[in-house]
């Protein structure tokens, strides 16, 4: 875990000093001021995208030359924690090369919807997957010296009317779907910035929002850094420096420096929160500083050559084989071959907007294909055009006699750089008409046909998967990506990649389908918890592939797991064996259940995974240690975490709907005491093992006879207990008349000192 940033001593400087270290010198630079020296932060977060020459105003000149590697849309498919690591690590090679001092990320926002524009810079749909992938690339890229920015912190999942909106949810959800990832992240790798979104949380604004960067992410989390805006996310500079605000980005020519200045005069703002924030900033120049001295600045070299070998490795293992009938792959050198389509020619491998990388070099798919096909038989057609030029009909014509006179024909299918990218949302996850009108042709010419899948966001993939016996899903590979796909369509690489979130049968089955992405600058999260598989498994819902599927040209058996509890957790232990005939990796996913639990959870959710690589025949048994505070609910009640005893499920699979083995386990429980209230019901109230006794002799002067006369049954009495279970307190105690609201209070603060006094009972 990286060091802590530690405050500065601004010791000499002056108000207007300080003010002006919390505002950025122009879009990219932080201001030298003192003792502290200016800082380059630049966006990643798949690759260095530093600006050549001087910076202008916008932030729109071209870019250096810089590694693409895969975004996170790509590169979480490759549930590898020990692979973003190392692409960590490259990204802060090259960020020491071009003097840059904190990189723009990882982004660790949770895919609420499938239609989000900027999905294809997030991990996934699950909170702990992104949280163990986004420690991972903060260790990575901190251990070379370079800061990250963890963002956007929080709750930032749509781009419709993102410097507005207010993400409305309720605090379980907030806490375990969209903080929790964050919460792993800063408690696991200490990121030197956290960047706080556009939009409001729940009302507030948050840049603005106290509760969120000081409460939460301070004092709860431990998080020693400096906060960071997003790019003009500031609507008013002194309510967030009061709220816990360290830096505004860009810079703005020293306009809200003016204003910080006259609030702390007025007394508005305190001079504590003004040299909070200063001496934060102040601690990120002196740690910048720190690192470019010890020889980790600006012309520090890097290889390259090598950072494309690596983006080549990254991008194969993060293919995901979503079909293969009739084990049609790997395909075999020396066939024939029809390549179509126009990303096998002009490669999509990125997304649009803020994160665009200026790459050292391009894979093209055709080209990296005919190197490995052992044949000179490999004949192209585009099929279509995303642009809308040329003729449909010729282009399609042309694509399925060459379907039909090759031996195979590999098809290239997804969405153009327009077609999704950051600042809108898509209105829906068709691929393009002419797409699928193509591939129905080629595979009625050709059976033996392969689907490449490019694209940023989840597609409905039903008509692909009714037609197609074959299909690779690269999402967004990177620079490299076309070898890597060339690799895994010819076996050099065994395809081991997981989808990090549930492609769905249709749009209207998503979770947040009706409430996506708002209205009038407010966005119901009302699907609460259940966002992603959690919903489809709920609703015992057919999907097309679910959440953390995959295959691979080899096959996995699983041992029965045993699963041990101990004071952190649940260590799960399972023999995975290699039972097929080529050397691949398996990824063991563990999801935890508690049934008959005494709140709302989702029938299954993932608390740990592992890569594992097996020769055929052989076997290994595999860790997973599933923390016992990821087995945590937020209790409302009290406002904590809790871990509600008693038994669990442990199923261990190779997807969400692929779970191979059960353990059960009894987990002890934390102690859990809601204070009795004159609000709490009277079911409540007799429940409680301390009040339930006082509260009962009470209530019996209230209602005499109880179940007394009530028949042999007693059905009458155990009616009325119902009918009563649900009435507050203090409702019952308006029927015993004068003096039993005053008599019932004082029991109620006796008994709740007794049960928080161990010593008094």
């Amino acid at each position: 875990m990286s060091q802590p940033i530690k405050a500065a001593d601004l010791t000499g400087l002056s108000v207007e000093e300080k003010a002006a270290l919390g505002s950025g010198a122009d879009f990219w630079t932080t201001k030298a001021v003192g003792p502290a020296q200016s800082v380059l932060l630049t966006d990643g977060p798949h690759g260095v995208r530093k600006q050549a020459g001087a910076t202008d105003h916008l932030g729109l000149a071209a870019s250096v030359p810089a590694t693409c590697f895969p975004p996170a849309v790509g590169l979480g498919q490759s549930w590898d924690a020990e692979l973003v690591g190392r692409v960590g690590e490259a990204l802060g090679r090259e960020s020491r090369h071009h003097g840059v001092g904190v990189l723009l990320g990882p982004g660790i926002n949770i895919k609420r919807d499938p239609r989000c524009g900027r999905n294809f810079e997030y991990y996934s749909e699950d909170p702990h997957l992104a949280g163990a992938l986004g420690a991972a690339a903060v260790n990575g890229l901190q251990s070379t010296g370079v800061g990250a920015s963890l963002k956007h912190f929080a709750a930032n999942n749509a781009e419709h009317d993102r410097m507005r909106s207010s993400s409305d949810i309720d605090p379980r959800t907030l806490r375990e779907i969209y903080l929790r990832a964050f919460q792993r992240v800063v408690q696991d790798a200490q990121p030197w910035t956290v960047m706080c979104s556009y939009n409001r949380v729940n009302g507030v604004y948050a840049s603005e929002n106290r509760w969120l960067l000081t409460s939460v992410l301070r004092d709860e989390w431990g998080f020693e850094g400096a906060v960071v805006s997003d790019w003009g996310a500031v609507q008013d500079r002194v309510a967030a420096v009061a709220a816990g605000l360290d830096l505004e980005m860009p810079g703005n020519g020293g306009t809200t420096d003016a204003q910080v200045v006259a609030a702390v005069a007025a007394g508005t703002l305190t001079t504590e929160a003004l040299d909070l924030a200063a001496s934060r900033v102040a601690g990120l120049a002196a740690k910048a500083a720190a690192a470019a001295a010890a020889g980790q600045g600006e012309s520090a070299p890097y290889d390259s050559a090598q950072h494309h070998a690596l983006a080549r490795e990254v991008a194969g293992r993060c293919i995901v084989l979503l079909k293969n009938d009739g084990a049609l792959l790997p395909l075999a050198a020396g066939r024939s071959l029809a390549v179509i389509g126009e990303f096998a020619e002009t490669p999509r491998y990125q997304g649009g907007g803020s994160s665009h990388v200026n790459p050292t070099r391009v894979d093209v798919p055709l080209e990296e294909i005919r190197a490995l096909a052992g044949t000179e038989s490999v004949s192209y057609s585009p099929g279509f055009t995303t642009d809308g030029s040329g003729d449909a009909v010729a282009l399609r014509e042309a694509a399925v006699r060459d379907a039909s006179q090759a031996d195979t024909a590999v098809v290239f299918l997804g969405l153009a750089a327009r077609q999704e990218s950051e600042g809108f949302d898509r209105e829906h996850i068709e691929l393009p008409a002419d797409q699928l009108e193509l591939l129905a042709d080629v595979v009625r010419a050709q059976p033996r046909t392969v689907v490449v899948l490019s694209h940023g966001g989840v597609l409905r993939l039903a008509p692909v998967a009714e037609s197609a016996p074959a299909i690779l899903d690269g999402a967004l590979l990177g620079q490299a990506g076309g070898g890597a796909i060339a690799d895994v369509l010819y076996g050099r690489v065994n395809p081991a990649g997981r989808l990090t979130e549930t492609v769905p049968a249709r749009l209207q089955d998503t979770p947040a389908y009706l409430s996506f992405p708002g209205e009038n600058s407010h966005v119901l999260y009302g699907e609460g918890l259940h966002v992603g598989y959690r919903w489809y498994d709920a609703r015992e819902m057919d999907v097309t592939f679910p959440f953390g599927h995959g295959l691979s040209y080899t096959s996995f058996a699983y041992s029965a797991p045993e699963a041990v509890v101990d004071a952190s957790g649940i260590t799960v232990r399972v023999t995975v064996t290699n039972t097929g005939t080529c050397a691949g990796r398996e990824i063991v996913q563990v999801y935890t259940g508690k049934p008959g639990s005494a709140v709302v959870r989702a029938p299954r959710e993932l608390k740990g995974f592992a890569a594992v690589d097996l020769e055929p025949g052989a076997s290994v048994t595999v860790g997973v240690a599933v923390r016992r505070e990821d087995l945590a609910y937020w209790e409302t009640r009290t406002d904590r975490w809790i871990v509600e005893g008693g038994a669990y499920e442990v199923h261990v699979g190779s997807s969400s709907r692929d779970l191979r083995a059960t353990a059960r386990v009894d987990v002890e429980g934390d102690v859990l005491r809601i204070p009795v209230t004159l609000d709490s019901s009277i079911g409540e109230a007799m429940a409680d093992p301390q009040a339930g006794p006082v509260v009962g002799q009470l209530l019996a002067r209230l209602v005499p006879g109880g179940g007394a006369d009530a028949g042999e049954d007693n059905s009458l009495g155990i009616d009325m207990a119902r009918m009563m279970a649900s009435v507050p307190l203090r409702r019952a105690a308006g029927f015993g008349g004068p003096g039993v609201l005053e008599e019932l209070a004082k029991l109620l603060e006796s008994v709740n000192q007794g049960a928080a006094d161990p010593a008094a009972r």
